[in-house]
């Protein structure tokens, strides 16, 4: 009675609107808050493997903090440079909808944030709820900065399986003994392979199978009986992780912030990059227990050596009443794992993957092709500069990588900027090749010439051009898998095999159906892969492979994806504070 004697009649009325809205469509009128967020990057001392080191951190933490969102929520991030290095930081898998400016792989859609200076990354979260990641984009200074990105349903809406009696963000890592900048700067003067990660790390700790490492191992604590949802992120530089907990299973309910068809498995393999939530159903279970958690590498170490450890973390069943297990850490027995090359196992595994592809969330693969594109991907040489032995496949070369033999040289201006103010004289070219330009044998014997081309290209496309990419993997300095990841967009995963692809047997047997979609996909070693995707986000977009040293020695291109004709369809104009470089 007291409202309709405040309130005026125009705005009582819109309040009960608003009431009967709400009561209707609850999960609209509840789905959107802004999150505001700081960011300080700033150095902290870190002990890990006897040592103390300075680390590039976020707020001093490692990994750094959560970011929480829920589908629809725009995120407001306040980035302030607090160390001497440049810095910029990626929302890796985020769609960066319209708001390419926020995507931040240094001197692709900003030059870096300077030392004491800030920038604002504002985004909205849309049509995506699962498990992603942000981590440092320039250099390599994501080995430490790095940390995950949650992202729930709207309010009301239910997860398409079993709600988890909690959930666990898992972050795989590597660590350095050494200064992470100074093992590049080495491994690019010499022009060979990087030297090796010490260990590897789960949540930022190396466990108990490296001396002085007894006490830096996680530990998950979990009650017996309950379904805990597992939140895998892969944060490693350079290698790609088989993970394990002895005596448990999973279920595998989403990739890469995209729910798929349920299935079980006792192994996961995961690329650098790539998410997935895991449904751990723990046992029943009447007294104290310990597990071990274990990730080791899947390699094919075509290019000079690799980590060839196990990281070990305990999962720990604490019952009621019940006893202590006092059996120590070294009494308990590693999983199996598959072989360290098992390249068929990969095959296998990620063959599983199916988009869930109900009513509630479709799959919209795009079944007519505009716009088809060829990629060889892998290693190659550039030539040791004058008067200097080198270390690369001979003394007279370094390594390199390139996409259709071109190897990306990366710009000092950012791309988006020259792009978006008509600048793009002497920045970029449009002229990248959508084929091979020399044509051989892919994964059979290489050919004599191993040499790249240089240069910073782009593919052009029209807003809304439906494309078809098809990535073959190349046996030049020998087959590896390259997990490519491609900022701005999610894209389907409609065929991989083995060997090079066939254009007029292999497209027949597409899954055009329910194919997972994924934003970091590998191009199987000795292999190829298909992914398509409609052109829908204008922007400047990163494609790269996510081994960090593959990246460095330019295995990388862009997409330059031109407005539509609406206004909701055209890039927005850049923030204020955009830095300059």
């Amino acid at each position: 009675m007291w409202v309709s004697n405040i309130l005026p009649s125009s705005f009582l009325g819109a309040l009960i609107f608003l009431t009967c809205f709400a009561n209707l469509y609850p999960e609209v009128a509840l789905a959107s808050v802004t999150r505001h967020y700081k960011f300080n990057i700033r150095l902290k001392n870190v002990t890990r493997l006897c040592g103390t080191k300075k680390i590039i951190t976020v707020n001093g933490k490692f990994p750094g903090p959560r970011i929480l969102a829920r589908e629809g929520d725009r995120v407001v991030i306040n980035v302030v440079n607090h160390v001497s290095n440049n810095m910029t930081i990626h929302w890796h898998g985020i769609r960066q909808l319209r708001s390419a400016w926020a995507d931040g792989p240094a001197y692709i859609t900003q030059c870096p944030i300077q030392t004491g200076q800030s920038y604002v990354y504002n985004f909205t979260i849309t049509g995506q709820r699962g498990t992603l990641w942000y981590h440092a984009h320039i250099s390599w200074i994501r080995a430490t900065l790095y940390g995950p990105i949650i992202i729930l349903p709207r309010h009301n809406v239910s997860y398409p399986f079993v709600k988890p009696y909690k959930e666990v963000p898992i972050m795989l890592g590597e660590w350095w003994k050494a200064d992470t900048e100074a093992v590049i700067n080495q491994a690019l003067q010499t022009g060979a392979g990087p030297n090796n990660s010490d260990s590897y790390t789960i949540n930022g700790f190396p466990g108990p199978s490296k001396n002085c490492s007894s006490k830096e191992t996680y530990k998950l604590k979990v009650k017996p009986g309950k379904t805990y949802l597992l939140r895998l992120i892969n944060a490693a530089l350079n290698d790609e992780l088989f993970f394990k907990i002895a005596n448990h299973t999973f279920t595998i309910v989403d990739a890469d912030a995209s729910y798929v068809k349920p299935f079980e498995t006792d192994t996961i393999y995961i690329a650098p990059g790539q998410t997935n939530n895991i449904l751990l159903q723990t046992k029943n279970i009447s007294s104290n227990a310990k597990f071990l958690i274990a990730a080791r590498p899947y390699s094919t170490a075509a290019a000079g050596t690799f980590d060839n450890t196990t990281v070990f973390g305990l999962l720990e069943y604490h019952v009621t009443n019940s006893t202590s297990a006092n059996s120590s850490i070294n009494s308990l027995r590693s999983p199996p794992f598959p072989p360290i090359n098992g390249t068929s196992y990969v095959a296998n595994w990620t063959n599983q993957l199916r988009s869930l592809g109900n009513s509630r969330f479709p799959t919209n693969v795009p079944q007519t092709i505009q716009r088809w594109f060829f990629f060889t991907v892998g290693l190659g040489t550039n030539p040791c500069p004058k008067n200097q032995t080198c270390q690369g496949p001979t003394n007279r070369t370094k390594f390199s990588a390139s996409v259709n033999n071109i190897s990306f040289v990366m710009p000092t201006t950012a791309i988006l900027q020259a792009y978006y103010f008509r600048r793009w004289n002497g920045v970029y070219t449009t002229d990248f090749p959508n084929n091979p330009l020399v044509q051989f044998n892919y994964t059979g014997t290489p050919p004599n010439n191993t040499m790249v081309t240089n240069g910073t290209k782009m593919v052009v496309l029209p807003y809304n051009t439906t494309v078809e990419l098809v990535m073959q993997g190349t046996s030049i300095l020998g087959a590896e898998n390259h997990p490519f990841h491609l900022h701005g967009y999610n894209f389907y995963v409609v065929g991989q095999g083995s060997g090079n692809f066939n254009l007029t047997t292999d497209p027949t047997k597409f899954n055009l159906v329910d194919p997972v979609e994924r934003n970091t996909v590998g191009v199987p070693s000795g292999g190829w892969v298909a992914i398509r995707f409609r052109a829908d986000n204008p922007g400047v977009w990163f494609m790269h492979c996510h081994i960090e040293i593959h990246i460095t020695w330019g295995l990388r291109m862009a997409w330059l994806v031109t407005d539509g004709k609406l206004p909701n369809q055209r890039l927005s104009p850049p923030p204020a504070d955009l830095p300059k470089c």
